[in-house]
């Protein structure tokens, strides 16, 4: 959003505020062009109203959650498919002529081939979040071919960055603020994944939404990937605690953190690429700086 209206767009939001903050907005509140509502999408008719007289959405509204004791199967499906559904109705016969949507790596499941192209098939998550974005993905295109709007679906790897408060980096910050000695990994720490700082991602959207076809599916990720021990070893240097002992739980299912968590990802990222986007962060880059943001953010 604090990049549309940098560069002179019209924008409004529609956002429920379970996880963000009208702190993130304020230096808007009172810009001409600038609309914000306080709604669900859940609720038909404030979406309606959101989605009249708008060109582009984009979709980032969402359960964020992959650990199963975080969200359960009717959260999934409230806030991530129904959500979608009702905001693919208010679109339909709309002005809008593209939507661009947040999905996730997590569609993949256990990919058998890294890094993973877009044409990577058959998509078998292994969590409800992946379940639920996969059918959200079905949604949109389906919406997108028969009612004549263009979509842009991007698969996002781990995306980290300013304004963080949930994840693997707001975790292990948390953890050690209780206690400076000592931290918990989840997992057997082997867990290897590709991390997007947000500022890629941002660029990412924007270089996406000009593909000009009718539905298009972009990965979206750094060129590499770390395990979970070195994301704790860069957390623990930020936050002053290079000597806290990590504790391994073991995990579950070969040293998953938790039943659904994928143990590996890397994303191909060959079609972005291809139309100019370029991530300007390797994985280790983005957990630093994040690591950094998060650690003055809560002291």
């Amino acid at each position: 959003m604090d990049r549309l209206m940098a560069e002179g767009h019209k924008v409004r939001v529609l956002d429920n505020l379970a996880s963000g903050s009208m702190k993130n907005l304020k230096q808007w509140e009172s810009h001409p062009s600038f609309e914000f509502t306080r709604g669900d999408l859940l609720d038909r008719e404030t979406t309606r109203k959101a989605v009249k007289g708008c060109a582009h959405i984009y979709h980032l509204a969402a359960n964020p959650e992959v650990q199963a004791k975080k969200a359960g199967p009717e959260e999934h499906f409230k806030q991530n498919i129904e959500a979608t559904y009702s905001l693919l109705e208010a679109i339909r016969g709309s002005t809008v002529n593209l939507l661009a949507f947040a999905s996730s790596s997590t569609v993949y499941g256990d990919a058998e081939v890294l890094p993973t192209p877009e044409d990577y098939g058959p998509l078998v998550p292994i969590s409800l979040y992946g379940a639920s974005k996969l059918a959200c993905e079905a949604l949109i295109s389906a919406y997108a071919s028969m009612y004549g709007f263009k979509a842009v679906i991007y698969r996002l790897a781990n995306v980290v960055g300013p304004r963080s408060n949930h994840g693997v980096i707001w975790d292990f910050t948390g953890k050690l603020r209780e206690d400076p000695h000592t931290m918990e990994v989840l997992g057997d720490g082997k867990q290897s994944k590709s991390y997007l700082h947000v500022d890629d991602c941002i660029e990412g959207f924007l270089r996406g939404v000009e593909s000009g076809r009718q539905v298009a599916i972009y990965n979206m990720g750094s060129e590499d990937r770390v395990t979970v021990l070195e994301i704790a070893d860069i957390v623990r240097k930020t936050a002053g605690c290079p000597d806290a002992k990590v504790i391994l739980t073991g995990g579950v299912d070969g040293g998953r953190g938790w039943k659904g968590d994928v143990k590996l990802m890397q994303l191909d990222m060959s079609r972005l690429r291809s139309i100019g986007w370029t991530p300007m962060h390797n994985s280790a880059e983005a957990i630093r700086l994040t690591a950094e943001n998060v650690a003055s953010v809560r002291q």
